[in-house]
This record gives C-alpha cells, structure tokens and sequence, in this order.
C-alpha cells in the first residue's frame, strides 16, 4: 500500500475512533443512577460482607451475610443535625451519615433546591456491620442515643457528636467529630472486643449526566497504586491491605475514608441487591478511629486537608494526563479569575507549545498537495509493479522534502490531549456554576441556546475548506466533509467549557493554517525565483 494511501486511512480510522468515542454515551447511555430523595424513610437491608480471606480472624461468614440480610428494617429519624454555611448533615437513628445536603448556590438542582447527594434507599455512610449475626441483626434493630445537643454548627469550628447504641452483650459509642470542610473523624469504642466493618456507603448519587463518566469506588494502596472499581464491574472479593484511600465516588462527590500513616484494611462488596456495583468496607476490631471526608471532590479543598488526598479526584483513563492540565488550569484561573477564559488561555499554550510539529505537518500536506499529479503519474506508470512504484514513491518524497506521514502527527497530538482536557472539564467540580460571559453562566453543563456548538461547527467547517487535500476515494472525501456537521450534532449537549475549548482550538488552528498557506506560498516564489535565475 502506497503511503499517501496509508495517511488517509489512519486519519479516517482516528475520525471514526472520534465519533465512536464521542457518540458511545449517547447510543449507549450508563444506567441511570438512583434519584435522591427528599426525604429519608427507609433503610438498606443490612448485609455484613462476605470476605473469602481476611487479614485477621474477624472475617464474617456465609451464615452471617444470610442472618444479616434478615434483620429487621428500621424507620431513619434524624438524631442529629450538623450544619454549617456550606452543608447540612443528617445523622440518623442507626448512628449514620444519613444525608448531606449542600447550600452553596453551585449545587441547586433545576427546580431551585437544596442539593442531596445521598440516595435514601442505599447503604449509608459509617454504617457499621458486625462479623456475629446475632450481634448484627441486634444492632440493626437497636437505635442509638444523642448524648449530646441534637443541632451543632459547625461554621467556625469542630464540633463533636456522641451516639451511643446498647446492645444485650454490647455497648458501643460512636464519637463524630465534625469539621467545616466536610473531613470528620469517627471514634468507635465496643464494651467487649468484637470485629465489625464500617463503611464510606454507596457512592453518592447527585449525578445523572448521561456522559462517559466513571463512577464506583477508587482505593489508593500502601504502594501508592490506585485503583478504579467502576459501577457494574465488581467481582465481590476485592481485598487492599493498609490502603491510603477508599473512596466511594460520582461525577463530583465523593465519601471516603483515608490514613496515610497506618493504613487501613478494606474490602470491596457487591452492593446489596445485586447490582454489581461496589461497596466498601474498612475492617476494624473492637476500639478504632476512622478519618474520612464527604461533599464535593474540590481541589483546594481536599489539598487543605491533605495534598495526597488530592488523587481520590479521578478523571478516567487519562488521570496521568489530565491531572497536570487540571493543575495548570487551576493556576490560570487564580490568576484571570475565570474559567471560560482559563480554558482559552490553557488552549492557547497547548497550540503554542504543539506549533513546532504542527509547522511541519502542516507543511508536508503542502507539499503533498503539489505532488499530487506527479504522484497520479507514477500509480498510473508503476501501478502493476507495487514494490517499484512505492520505491518511486520514496524517492519523490525525499527529493521534495515531505513527509507522507506528517499530517497525521498534528492530529494524533490532539487526540490524547483532547481526551484528558474532556475529562477534566466533565469531572472538575470547580466547573460547576463556572461564569464565562454573555449567556454563558455555567461551564458545566451544555449552552442553552446551542451558539457555542454552531459556531464550533462552523469553524471545523471552515478549517476543513482551507486545508490542502488529496483524496481519491470518493467515501473518505464524504465523511470528511460531514465531519463538521456529525461533530456539531454531538456537541449540542456537551458541557460549554468542553465546546468552548473545541471552538477556540479549531479558530488557532485556522490561523496557524493562514499562516502556513502564507508561509509557503512565499516558500514556492522563493524557490522558483532562484531557479529562474539558474
């Protein structure tokens, strides 16, 4: 196969790749998560997990997980209210993190209301599940006591609840200390050593975005490996000794635990119901104490607690490289105080810093452009004779100085960095209620009058007319051609951060193609002065 065959079929492979990319959340949307409810009346089923190995004897049974799943449902009445300028958390009667809901203006919902990031029928967060049955299936029927004020504010300041629930055999006393940034630390200490689990509970449900989003459970190891347990992918038997982080996470929230000095056990379930999605436990015998944070995944904030906790923000399979653009990101906008124009500036830099390759690139297509008659010549004199006409081939290219690859490389660059920009700008919190200008009053979500979208399309439009191109197979020229349009039918519903990034890159692309077309016109006159001069 000739090269210049080669070039198109790889350029039309990574625009199918594109469009199948972009269009698989659309053909084939996740399922959508449980709706969070208003109010809280009613209670997962307990299930203790059941952990085919442990790292100590406390492992539960088969014959617990089924005396579990038949302990008796309780009503959740809120024992404790902990607010403070940003949040309001519900303790309920079984000593859970019932719900939080958030006040920030950001985070209402569509109708105007209070954000709740928890699902009412889903297993809460510091649910505690014993290894005995008997103890278990008690403890789920046993409410505990405030023995404390019910209200506490936390604005300036922690505060501590003391929840104690007696049982027959057992006394246990959970101590939660609250802080303004949503980090809290759990104290649980039993009359009478006995194993137990504690969870973060199922990952909050705030989310219900259609787009390719990861949602599950993340667990940062004590080798620092992390690890991504996505919704429908649990096995049922994952174990993680003295990891770092276990969190329980959506598009912008999370409910974790972490320990960075000591380490924690953990264990990873199928949620009760069967729906194969994960569910965290953190293993832990008699007196202990739990670190752990619930709310938005915010840079700055979980950085303010700790810099490590920082990596339980996940942004997919191109973590590596969207990480450092989310940070760059950050940096723009302390400093422009605007996340619309953070993302022009950051597209800006990435043009900048890829011109030198994309000069080349762009310059061969050029040239590929003039020799495409002489290039027609040789297929038609040496087209029996493959091996000769590609050598012919070669040779026309190294005489002129183009290279039948390059103007993939531009393109091949943009993929990986179109990806991991797609999802920081999906997956960053601080995006949400993000002001640009005009219209345009949340980033995070799509442009309500479909302007940013059209003008992206436009410009594709546009950048496609004044590039050089030589195809031969009429299919390839007409899915190129349609690309603007498949592109702009894709983006209508995308975030404004997502197409204003696609906008601005398409307008300095089609100044460095000014440029180019400028620059080597001037090139050719050069060259044929010079040779009339011979």
């Amino acid at each position: 196969m000739e090269q210049p065959d080669l070039q198109k079929r790889l350029l039309l492979a990574l625009v199918l790749s594109f469009i199948v990319f972009i269009g698989y959340s659309y053909l084939f949307p996740p399922q959508a998560p449980a709706k969070t409810e208003q109010t809280q009346t009613a209670q997962t089923s307990p299930q203790t997990p059941s952990v085919e190995k442990s790292t100590t004897n406390a492992a539960p049974a088969e014959g617990t997980k089924k005396a579990a799943m038949n302990a008796p449902q309780s009503s959740v009445t809120a024992i404790a209210t902990i607010k403070s300028d940003e949040f309001i958390i519900t303790v309920d009667e079984l000593g859970n993190l019932a719900q939080m809901e958030l006040l920030k203006a950001k985070y209402r919902t569509e109708d105007g209301k209070n954000l709740k990031i928890l699902a009412s029928d889903k297993v809460k967060p510091l649910q505690v599940r014993f290894s005995d049955p008997k103890i278990n299936e008690e403890a789920f029927a046993t409410p505990y006591v405030n023995e404390g004020v019910s209200e506490v504010d936390v604005t300036n300041g922690a505060k501590t609840v003391t929840l104690v629930q007696r049982l027959s055999s057992l006394t246990v006393t959970k101590k939660i200390t609250f802080k303004p940034s949503g980090e809290y630390k759990v104290e649980i200490s039993t009359s009478a050593a006995t194993p137990y689990f504690i969870t973060p509970g199922y990952r909050p449900v705030a989310d219900q975005s259609m787009y390719m989003l990861v949602r599950g459970a993340l667990i940062k190891g004590a080798d620092d490996i992390i690890t991504t347990i996505e919704d429908g992918d649990v096995e049922g038997h994952e174990t993680f000794k003295n990891a770092k982080i276990a969190s329980a996470f959506d598009r912008y929230y999370a409910s974790l635990f972490y320990s960075f000095d000591k380490g924690m056990n953990v264990f990873v379930m199928e949620e009760d119901g069967g729906e194969n999605n994960p569910l965290i436990f953190v293993e832990a015998n008699g007196d202990a104490s739990f670190t752990g944070y619930i709310g938005p995944k915010e840079y700055k904030v979980l950085h303010a607690i700790n810099p490590e906790l920082t990596d339980a923000i996940e942004f997919g399979w191109f973590t590596f490289l969207a990480t450092p653009f989310f940070k760059i990101l950050l940096w723009i906008n302390d400093y422009v105080g605007n996340w619309g124009w953070a993302i022009i500036i950051f597209t800006l830099l990435i043009k900048m810093i890829l011109f030198p390759l994309s000069y080349k690139g762009m310059m061969s297509m050029q040239k590929l452009k003039d020799l495409a008659p002489k290039m027609k010549e040789l297929k038609e004199k040496y087209g029996k004779d493959p091996a000769k006409m590609n050598a012919q081939m070669m040779e026309l290219y190294s005489k002129h100085g183009a290279n039948p690859m390059g103007g993939c490389l531009p393109l091949l660059l943009q993929i990986p960095v179109f990806f991991a920009l797609y999802r920081v700008l999906l997956n960053a919190d601080e995006l949400q209620g993000a002001e640009w200008i005009f219209w345009i009053n949340d980033l995070a979500v799509m442009d309500p009058y479909f302007i940013l979208p059209i003008l992206m399309g436009v410009s594709m439009w546009y950048q496609q007319k004044i590039t050089p191109a030589n195809f031969t197979d009429p299919m390839q020229e007409k899915i190129f051609k349609w690309f603007p349009v498949i592109m702009t039918v894709f983006f209508v519903y995308f975030p404004s951060g997502l197409v204003l990034y696609w906008l601005i890159n398409n307008i300095f692309t089609i100044g460095q193609q000014y440029y180019i077309n400028h620059a080597y016109a001037k090139q050719k006159e050069m060259a044929k002065e010079a040779h009339s001069k011979k």
